[in-house]
């Protein structure tokens, strides 16, 4: 099995977890570039918010787009979207890929900036 069959596996399987619980989930995607937020409300099928390091308000003043540094900054500006838009409370999708380094920093910066997983 290769890592991103795997990692789709892993995801698929919080998923299915998270779409339980009935609130709204934020789902990071990660690349060698760049990282993405989207907030999607609790069924899945409207995006209520996005960050991502390819946006020029969050690049700005940024090293680099693809280190933690840049991920908390993505993490901040999410849960700053996501209080304009009157969530709070969140499920955290991790889309399969480990608990460190950039999606930590992402998860812990949007933490500190008010939303609750």
């Amino acid at each position: 099995m290769d890592k991103k069959i795997a990692r789709l596996r892993r995801a698929k399987s919080t998923r299915a977890h998270i779409r339980e619980l009935g609130v709204p989930r934020l789902s990071v995607l990660r690349t060698g570039q760049h990282v993405y937020a989207q907030l999607f409300n609790a069924d899945g099928s409207k995006v209520l918010a996005a960050a991502s390091t390819t946006q020029a308000d969050i690049r700005e003043g940024l090293k680099s787009a693809k280190n933690t540094e840049a991920a908390a900054k993505v993490g901040r500006a999410i849960a700053e979207k996501a209080k304009a838009a009157g969530i709070e409370k969140i499920a955290f999708d991790r889309s399969g890929y480990r608990y460190h380094g950039r999606i930590k920093a992402l998860a812990d910066a949007a933490r500190e900036a008010g939303l609750q997983f």
